[in-house]
């Protein structure tokens, strides 16, 4: 079991608060330091104001030397997945390979309202999740010299050069929540990890069940269901303190613990995830089109 330590600095944080919590978890030995991606704080005003996720991770790559970085999660609302794939690879290189990205479908309206991010209904959003998942894996898994092709619903990629790669052969793909079929599918696609946050036990291990399996009537379009190879969970740790700093303990400052699965070898081609969360997840509508997304001189990714 390896603890992490996760952020939520809408509720009141700035990024030399951010920088001061992950140095200190970089020397208190914690295996990483996430950060939530939201632009609102909830039930507070959260000053001095939102920033953004991985911009600040950015700044902490280049302040920290060995602890893993990390969203839990960036919401799929919130960025387009070409320029979100460039973003992470960068701070990946930026960190000299220690990114992790948990990629979630958005769920708090107000922030949307707040901003001017549209916000469409449950399904859409998963759908494009489904889609972001694709597009991200498959440009940073697109060999050197081939090309990128993405053909869906909502985003068309086409003959894209799939540049920049990470430092990392594969960073680690994270996806959580409580959804029944939806979110344990998308897991058990694309992620590394699956998180529950914030749930009893009993919940959480039904949760990690679905995500070790496919739901009846599934459709998985790889040859098996492979599943995350590691499985994690949220709770929330704080502490007051006497200096009125650090912007609430740099929001509300949780602890993450994350395990491989004791009954399931980890797959040696990929590596270590880390620890998710997000917010409520619990669709179960399904696209009717399929996505494919191409590697040039290759079959399709998903």
């Amino acid at each position: 079991m390896e603890l992490r330590v996760f952020t939520e600095p809408q509720q009141g944080a700035t990024y030399d608060d951010l920088v001061t919590v992950a140095k200190e978890a970089e020397a208190l030995g914690f295996g990483a330091f996430f950060r939530s991606d939201h632009y609102l704080g909830m039930g507070t005003e959260g000053l001095p104001g939102p920033s953004d996720a991985w911009i600040t991770l950015a700044g902490i790559a280049r302040e920290t030397s060995t602890i893993r970085l990390g969203t839990l999660m960036t919401s799929a609302t919130f960025r387009l997945p070409g320029p979100l794939a460039i973003s992470v690879a960068n701070v990946d290189q930026m960190s000299g390979g220690r990114v992790e990205l948990g990629l979630g479908a958005g769920w708090f309206t107000q922030e949307h309202s707040a901003y001017g991010i549209p916000f469409p209904d449950a399904g859409e959003r998963f759908d494009r999740l489904e889609e972001q998942l694709a597009i991200v894996t498959g440009l940073w898994s697109t060999p050197p010299g081939k090309r990128f092709t993405h053909e869906g619903a909502h985003y068309t990629v086409t003959d894209s050069p799939a540049l920049p790669k990470p430092t990392q052969e594969r960073i680690p793909v994270l996806v959580g929540g409580h959804g029944k079929r939806r979110t344990p599918e998308l897991a058990a696609r694309f992620a590394d990890e699956f998180n529950m946050p914030f749930s009893s036990v009993e919940d959480t291990r039904v949760q990690f069940a679905r995500s070790a399996r496919p739901a009846s009537g599934a459709v998985v379009s790889r040859a098996r269901w492979p599943g995350p190879t590691r499985w994690s969970s949220a709770s929330a740790r704080t502490r007051r303190r006497s200096d009125a700093g650090r912007r609430r303990s740099a929001g509300r400052r949780t602890s993450c613990a994350r395990t491989a699965s004791p009954a399931r070898p980890r797959r040696p081609s990929r590596r270590s995830g880390g620890t998710a969360t997000s917010g409520p997840s619990g669709s179960t509508s399904r696209s009717s089109t399929s996505p494919t997304s191409t590697t040039s001189g290759s079959s399709p990714v998903t």
